[in-house]
């Protein structure tokens, strides 16, 4: 292995080390460590420096002592994918030479920490995991900090009387929010929820066993439209798209959602609902016919993609 792959992959794991989120664990956040500490590849941890350094001397740093040249265009993408974490997480200071400095300051630099400093020193020793875990004592790792805030940033969604489910923090995810809040009580009085998408973990509830009762196994749900809800007095089963940037009913999508559920006893209606008109007229010349649409800004009215019926299923043929 050279020293050059060999010295990433200690940067590499270094940050994991350091409790950075996945995101950050990557070639270019390693040698943004690297350029923080003006380490070379034939230099030692113990000869780790502290230089001032700001965006595109990391850049041209990096290109220049471990032969990787990035383009001039992903400027931010250092600063906001890698440095940024680097300054919340505690491991770089920001301007400490000039606090003062204006936020978009070409001038900008950056500094590793000064006791972090001392404990990659200390890498590749018998001492460097003793003085990890000190450090880590001392400042909550970044990946918990993201975990907090997410879960502070959650989307409580009321379902029926009794039972709430958390969604990922997101437009998409008020979004449904106002499907099952709104939409429901008005156009599916009675129904019951059975399927509910979450942006974080692919899914924030499901009734299988209603879902099964209805004539549909489901092995995944990479295909599930955002919420799925069963009217039973009317023998329909609501399938409702929510429409942030894309993802409306359209001619595919329609095919799509027809196949999967093509075992299902029930009607099936299809619902595309938007944030606003606005989001709406981006996607309208896409919505299939035989549709239903939704907007929450309007919330008690619908439209309807067909004049030969108001809301409700069509033939399967």
């Amino acid at each position: 292995m050279s020293r050059r792959k060999k010295r990433l992959t200690q940067a590499l794991a270094v940050l994991t080390d350091l409790g950075l989120p996945r995101a950050q664990q990557n070639e270019r956040t390693a040698l943004c460590l690297l350029a923080l500490l003006d380490l070379r590849p034939a230099r030692a941890w113990a000869e780790a420096g502290a230089p001032l350094v700001g965006i595109t001397p990391i850049m041209d740093w990096s290109r220049k002592h471990y032969a990787k040249p990035y383009a001039p265009n992903t400027r931010e993408t250092f600063r906001r994918q890698s440095m940024h974490q680097f300054v919340q997480a505690g491991i770089a200071l920001y301007n400490p030479d000039d606090p003062a400095r204006p936020v978009n300051s070409p001038h900008a630099v950056y500094q590793i920490a000064p006791d972090l400093l001392d404990t990659l020193r200390t890498y590749e020793t018998p001492v460097y995991r003793a003085r990890l875990d000190d450090w880590l004592a001392r400042h909550s790792t970044l990946s918990r900090k993201y975990a907090r805030d997410r879960a502070m940033k959650r989307v409580p969604v009321r379902i029926g009387d009794r039972q709430r489910i958390q969604l990922s923090a997101g437009a998409h995810s008020a979004l449904i929010k106002a499907v099952i809040e709104k939409f429901a009580p008005r156009f599916a009085p009675g129904g019951a929820l059975v399927y509910v998408g979450d942006t974080g973990d692919k899914f924030g509830y499901f009734d299988a066993a209603l879902l099964a009762r209805l004539g549909v196994a489901l092995d995944s749900h990479g295909k599930m439209p955002d919420v799925v809800v069963s009217l039973a007095d009317r023998d329909w089963l609501l399938l409702i798209e929510a429409v942030t940037s894309h993802g409306p009913v359209d001619g595919k999508r329609h095919v799509e959602l027809a196949q999967l559920f093509a075992s299902c006893t029930a009607g099936l209606v299809y619902v595309s609902a938007f944030p606003d008109r606005k989001t709406f007229q981006k996607h309208f010349a896409a919505i299939a016919w035989e549709t239903e649409v939704w907007i929450a800004d309007a919330p008690s009215h619908l439209i309807h993609f067909n004049g030969a019926r108001f809301l409700g299923p069509y033939d399967k043929a």
